[in-house]
């Protein structure tokens, strides 16, 4: 199991399709699953309590789905943003729990890059487009972001990227 780490706009996602498809692993991204089954009916303005419960229930049916799959030898990437240590020590634990392995995968790219990304995915609306981001999201999910320190990263094989244009080899 890979937790791909990076705050907004640093190419989670991107990132995340190379790295499943290079490993024969299956993807999971929490935008993609909140846009298809909770966006539509989504309170506004967006409610962080409201939007949190969805994403908690979310993640536990992706993690069941992910302990089927890694029994069965198929990798997964999650793309679930992990923006706080707490967030990626809960999925840590319950990979742990289930006698599986989770790695980091730190995309550490520099706020006003990402920043820039965030725009032109705004504009574009291409493949990896869930949802606009404006500034005063971007700047919510900048407070809360806490990068991982290299002991976590680098753990059991982890690695740190600083540019999300390729996956490594694996």
């Amino acid at each position: 199991m890979i937790l791909v780490v990076g705050c907004t706009g640093a190419g989670k996602t991107t990132y995340s399709r190379r790295l499943a498809d290079q490993l024969g692993a299956v993807r999971f991204s929490i935008d993609e699953w909140m846009t298809r089954l909770f966006w539509a009916d989504s309170p506004q303005p967006i409610e962080f309590k409201w939007t949190m419960e969805r994403v908690e229930r979310c993640e536990a049916q992706i993690f069941a789905t992910v302990h089927q799959l890694t029994a069965r030898g198929v990798p997964a990437v999650l793309d679930l943003g992990f923006t706080t240590k707490a967030h990626r020590d809960k999925f840590r634990a319950l990979a742990e729990e289930a006698g599986l392995t989770a790695v980091v995968h730190f995309l550490d790219i520099p706020a006003d890059e990402r920043w820039y990304r965030v725009n032109r995915r705004n504009k574009e609306r291409g493949e990896t487009f869930a949802l606009e981001v404006d500034r005063s999201m971007f700047d919510f999910m900048e407070g809360m972001w806490e990068p991982p320190l290299e002991a976590e990263w680098s753990a059991g094989g982890g690695c740190r990227i600083d540019s999300a244009m390729q996956a490594p080899n694996s």
